[in-house]
C-alpha cells in the first residue's frame, strides 16, 4: 500500500496558537477552550474531524463541527477540556475515503504523532501584553556610547584602555580586557537614534561591576558599575527610555557569578563561611570547584542553598526584586545561558529556579518580561511556566544562516562557532527546520523567542552573507511570529568574524555613510510595529521552494502576505490561499491576480515583500459557547 501524498501548503489543514483559532490563550484548568482547524475545499473531501488530548497521558477525543466556511475553507471547532498545567492536543482527520491523517505543530501527517509535537495550552500566568509587539534592540554597554565623564574615570587595573577607533582584540583572554569607556549616559545620549529607528525595547547586557569589559563575571549584584556611571546613571537611562515608550531589561547570570563575587571571596578556601553551600566544591579545602565550561572565573552557583534563593531570586530583598523596583524600575530580565542553570552533574533545580525568579516578577511587576538564554534546541525548559521567550538559535538564526550565507561560512548562533560551518539550505530547508524547532513550544513562548540575525555571540550576520539578502533576512526576522532583534551596530552594516570580533564600538561618526542601511531597518522595524498581524497574528504557510518561502500572518483585523525570495522566482497560488485586494507595503516583487482570483507571484532575487489583505471574517464564525 502506498503513502498518500499531502498537497502543497495552501491547501493543507492549518491550526496554529492565535485567536483566530484559540478561544483563550490564557485559561485555567478545568476550562474548556474552543479550538479550530482551518481545512481548505483542495485538501479534499473530510469525514470527521476529532481532536486527541492527552491529559495525565491518557488519550482522549473531542469531535468537532463545522463551524462555518469562509475563503474557500471549512473551520472545524471542537472543545477541548483544559486538564494539565501543559496540555497537549493534536487533530484527527477522517476522510470520505477512509484515509486517517493528524495534524500537530509540525504540520500534516499520514502516520501517528510524537506526544512532544502537539499543541499545547498552558495555565501559567501569561506573559505581558506588550510582549508579541515588542522589537528589541541589543546593547553591549562598553561599547555603544561614551559620554565625557568617561573621561574622569580612573580604571581598574584588567583595564586595557582603547580609543573607540582602534580596532577589536579578538586574542584571548585580551578581548574580555579591553576596554572602550563605554557608558550608561553615552546610551541615554543616543536615544533618538533608537526613536528613528522605532524599536519598542532595549536589551542591556550586564551592567554590574566585574573583571571584563562583557561584566558576565560580576563581583556584586547590588550595585551598578561605576564606570558605567553607578546607579544614578541606570536610573537615569530608564527614566529617559520610559519617557520615550521604551520598556527596558537588564542581564542576569542565575548559572554564575565572578570569581572576584564577594560571596566567592568569602568562601573559597574558607570552609566554614556561611556563603561556602553557594557553590560547588570539589574537594573539602574548598580549593577546586565547578565552572561554566571550566572558566575559573565563572564559579557554578548551587541552588541547593535556600540562602542564595533568598538573597538572589525569592523575595522582595532579592536581586531580582530590586532592580524591578523603583528606583530602577526594568521591565524584565534576560538570564544568560538559562539552560544551564541548576544543572551539576545528577542535578537539576532548573525547574525550580526559572519558576522562582517568575514568582517574584510577578508579586514586584506582573508587566514584566522574563527571557532566557538556550543556543539549541530549547522547547523542552521553555514551557510557558516562567520564561516568556528563548535567546535560542536553532529555530530562526541557524536555519536563516544555512539559506542566505555563503556555503561553508562559520555558523551563527551560540557558542563554539568556530566548529560550525553553515550549511547550504534551500529556502524549503530552511521552512522545515524553523517549523520543526518552533514546534516545540507553545505558541505564547513562540510569540517573545528572540529572532535574531546575529547577537554578541556571533560572527556578524552580513560578514557572511550573500549579496543583496539584508532585505531578506531582516525582514524574516521582522515578519514571522517572534520578537525581531537588531544587535547594535548591525543598522550601520557591521560585520565581524565571531562573538568578540562582532561586539565593534558603534560608528557614530559614519550615520551618513550608513544611511541606507539604517532607513532599512527603520523601514521594517515601523512595517512589523504598524501592522496587528505581525503582532500576534497566526502564520499559515503557503509555499517553500528552492528559493522562495510564501507566508500570510492573519487576524480579524488585517493580513500581511510576505515573500522572502534568495533569487528569480515564479509561484502561483489559487485565489482561497491568500483572498482579496492587495496593499503594497514593501519591496519590489510582482502580484498579479488572473481573472479567476489566482495570484501570481514572481520577480528577481534577492527580494523581500509584503502587501496588506483583508482580515480572516469570522463575523459569521463565531466560536461555540
Amino acid at each position: 500500500m502506498s503513502t498518500p501524498s499531502l498537497p502543497g501548503l495552501f491547501a493543507q489543514p492549518h491550526h496554529d496558537g492565535s485567536p483566530l483559532y484559540v478561544s483563550s490563550s490564557a485559561p485555567e484548568l478545568g476550562d474548556v477552550v474552543r479550538v479550530r482547524l482551518r481545512i481548505p475545499v483542495e485538501f479534499g473531501a473530510v469525514a470527521s474531524v476529532h481532536t486527541r488530548s492527552n491529559p495525565d497521558h491518557e488519550p482522549r477525543f473531542s469531535e468537532a463541527v463545522i463551524a462555518g466556511t469562509t475563503d474557500g475553507a471549512d473551520w472545524w471547532e471542537a472543545p477541548v477540556a483544559v486538564e494539565n498545567p501543559v496540555h497537549g492536543y493534536r487533530f484527527l482527520i477522517t476522510m470520505v475515503g477512509g484515509e486517517r491523517l493528524w495534524v500537530n505543530a509540525t504540520g500534516v501527517h499520514t502516520i501517528e504523532t510524537l506526544d512532544s509535537e502537539d499543541f499545547r495550552l498552558v495555565t501559567y500566568p501569561a506573559p505581558p501584553e506588550w510582549a508579541a509587539a515588542t522589537v528589541l534592540y541589543q546593547i553591549f554597554p562598553d561599547r555603544f556610547g561614551r559620554s565625557n565623564a568617561a573621561n574622569d574615570r580612573e580604571l581598574p587595573m584588567w583595564a586595557q584602555p582603547a580609543e573607540w577607533t582602534d580596532p577589536v582584540d579578538q586574542r584571548r583572554p585580551e578581548a574580555a580586557l579591553q576596554f572602550y569607556g563605554g557608558d550608561l549616559a553615552g546610551i541615554e545620549e543616543h536615544l533618538d537614534h533608537l526613536e528613528r529607528l522605532g524599536i519598542t525595547m532595549i536589551y542591556l547586557t550586564p551592567v554590574f561591576p566585574a573583571q571584563s569589559n562583557h561584566r558576565y563575571d560580576a563581583f556584586s549584584f547590588d550595585v551598578v558599575d561605576p564606570l558605567l556611571g553607578g546607579d544614578s546613571a541606570l536610573i537615569s537611562l530608564i527614566e529617559a527610555a520610559h519617557k520615550r515608550g521604551f520598556k527596558i531589561i537588564g542581564d542576569l547570570t542565575s548559572n554564575h557569578s565572578g570569581d572576584a563575587h564577594e560571596w566567592f571571596r568569602a568562601s573559597h578556601r574558607n570552609p566554614g563561611a556561611a556563603e561556602s553551600e553557594f557553590y560547588y566544591w570539589r574537594d573539602e579545602a574548598q580549593e577546586t570547584y565547578a565552572s561554566w565550561l571550566g572558566v575559573p572565573s565563572l564559579p557554578k552557583l548551587n541552588w541547593n542553598s535556600d540562602t542564595l534563593r533568598s538573597r538572589f531570586i525569592e523575595g522582595d530583598d532579592s536581586v531580582v526584586a530590586k532592580w524591578l523596583k523603583p528606583p530602577y524600575n526594568f521591565d524584565g530580565w534576560r538570564i544568560d545561558v538559562s539552560n544551564m542553570t541548576g544543572r551539576y552533574l545528577d542535578e537539576d533545580h532548573n525547574t525550580s529556579v526559572r519558576r522562582a525568579i517568575r514568582k517574584t516578577m510577578i508579586d514586584v511587576n506582573p508587566d514584566t518580561i522574563l527571557l532566557g538564554e538556550s543556543t539549541n534546541d530549547a522547547a523542552a525548559d521553555f514551557t510557558g511556566d516562567s520564561w516568556h521567550g528563548a535567546m535560542t538559535y536553532a529555530n530562526f538564526t541557524r536555519p536563516l544562516w544555512g539559506w542566505l550565507s555563503a556555503p561553508g561560512s562559520p555558523a551563527g548562533g551560540g557558542l563554539g562557532v568556530a566548529q560550525q560551518l553553515t550549511p547550504d539550505y534551500s529556502a524549503e530547508q530552511f521552512y522545515a527546520a524553523h517549523v520543526r524547532f518552533s514546534a516545540g513550544f507553545t505558541w505564547r513562548v513562540r510569540l517573545s523567542n528572540m529572532n535574531a540575525l546575529d547577537t554578541h555571540d556571533t560572527p556578524r550576520f552580513l560578514t557572511h552573507a550573500l549579496p543583496g539578502v539584508l532585505p531578506v533576512a531582516l525582514g524574516l526576522s521582522m515578519t514571522l511570529p517572534g520578537i525581531p532583534v537588531v544587535w547594535a551596530g548591525d543598522e550601520f552594516g557591521l560585520t565581524g568574524v565571531d562573538g568578540e570580533h562582532s561586539r565593534t564600538p558603534m560608528p557614530w561618526d559614519n550615520v551618513d555613510d550608513a544611511r541606507e542601511t539604517i532607513d532599512l531597518y527603520a523601514t521594517l522595524i515601523h512595517l512589523r510595529t504598524g501592522h496587528p498581524a505581525l503582532n500576534g497574528g497566526g502564520i499559515r504557510w503557503l509555499h517553500a521552494g528552492d528559493d522562495v518561502v510564501v507566508f500570510v500572518r492573519e487576524s480579524v483585523d488585517e493580513s500581511v502576505l510576505v515573500v522572502a525570495a534568495r533569487s528569480g522566482f515564479d509561484v502561483t497560488l489559487p485565489a482561497s490561499a491568500a483572498p482579496g485586494e492587495l496593499g503594497h507595503l514593501f519591496g519590489h516583487t510582482h502580484a498579479e491576480r488572473a481573472d479567476d482570483g489566482a495570484l501570481r507571484l514572481y520577480g528577481e532575487g534577492p527580494s523581500f515583500a509584503a502587501w496588506q489583505l483583508p482580515g480572516v471574517d469570522l463575523a459569521t464564525v463565531g466560536f461555540a459557547g
